[in-house]
């Protein structure tokens, strides 16, 4: 995906909220807010809007000296979700299509993305756990459900931090084994680094590795050989959330989505109505 012009409002929202979330000082928001401003008003759109925030985002640790500045949030949610989880295991148990219930969890945990509204509280996931149980899903479960029960090997890219303790729920129904759970590089906004991913106890279940990138989203060419080497290899591949979904969207890969769709962007781009949780698949050929 390119990045649309309604994007860049929403960049500028999205730094004016990380700085005023880091710093109490309207000098440094100004700066911030800026800087942010004039990277944009030069910036490639022809790039996916992830490769600009991987930008921003760069500027904006530089410019506050804090090398995780949603570090806290990012603590915060994994501890909801893993309170949360114990309840949420027992409802799958106990669902009639526990496969369906798992899927409907981990999309509904990509709720929390700090990117996209800042003042995400607790009560906004539990709605929207409890939305999960009973709203449209958008997708092909079955063909997903035959796609990953006959796969050799699944490479599961995760989103957000407190997501990825939900992302468990899933991993938990996928053929054991055959799963590589893939989080960030390094900090950027509320994703989910190889700290989260142990945090969640994924690493008890499955592989864990990193891409290499600092990108809200998975850009192929600033990944690391070792995990561009997994994503060609990979016979299925799950990413979570709208990032990845904007850097990959266009990629020959067997990847299915799953997210929440949060903007107008991502609407029009899907066909879809933002607050959908949906499951997209994209086959080899760039195509659904």
């Amino acid at each position: 995906m390119t990045t649309s012009l309604d994007c860049v409002p929403c960049f500028a929202r999205q730094a004016l909220d990380a700085a005023r979330a880091v710093s109490r000082e309207p000098v440094l928001h100004e700066q911030i807010l800026r800087d942010v401003l004039q990277m944009l008003a030069g910036a490639d759109l022809n790039q996916p809007p992830p490769v600009l925030g991987q930008r921003m985002h760069r500027r904006l640790r530089e410019l506050t000296g804090i090398p995780d500045p949603y570090q806290a949030a990012k603590y915060r949610f994994n501890r909801l979700a893993l309170d949360l989880l114990p309840e949420l295991s027992a409802k799958i148990e106990a669902a009639a299509d526990p496969f369906e219930l798992a899927v409907r969890f981990a999309t509904a945990g990509n709720v929390i993305d700090l990117g996209a509204k800042c003042g995400l509280g607790d009560g906004d996931v539990k709605l929207e756990l409890e939305l999960a149980l009973t709203d449209p899903f958008a997708g092909d479960l079955d063909s997903f459900r035959a796609a990953t029960a006959s796969a050799g090997s699944i490479l599961y890219l995760a989103d957000n931090a407190g997501e990825i303790v939900f992302d468990r729920l899933l991993v938990e129904r996928l053929p054991a084994g055959r799963v590589t759970v893939a989080v960030r590089g390094r900090p950027v906004i509320n994703d989910a680094t190889r700290a989260d991913a142990q945090a969640a106890g994924l690493d008890r279940i499955a592989e864990i590795i990193d891409n290499g990138s600092d990108a809200p989203g998975t850009v192929l060419e600033d990944c690391s050989a070792e995990f561009r080497t997994r994503f060609e290899s990979a016979e299925v591949i799950i990413a979570k959330g709208q990032g990845n979904f904007e850097t990959l969207s266009s990629t020959e890969a067997n990847i299915f989505f799953l997210l929440k769709i949060k903007c107008p962007v991502i609407a029009a781009h899907t066909g879809l109505e933002a607050g959908t949780h949906a499951l997209i698949h994209r086959g080899t050929d760039g195509g659904k």
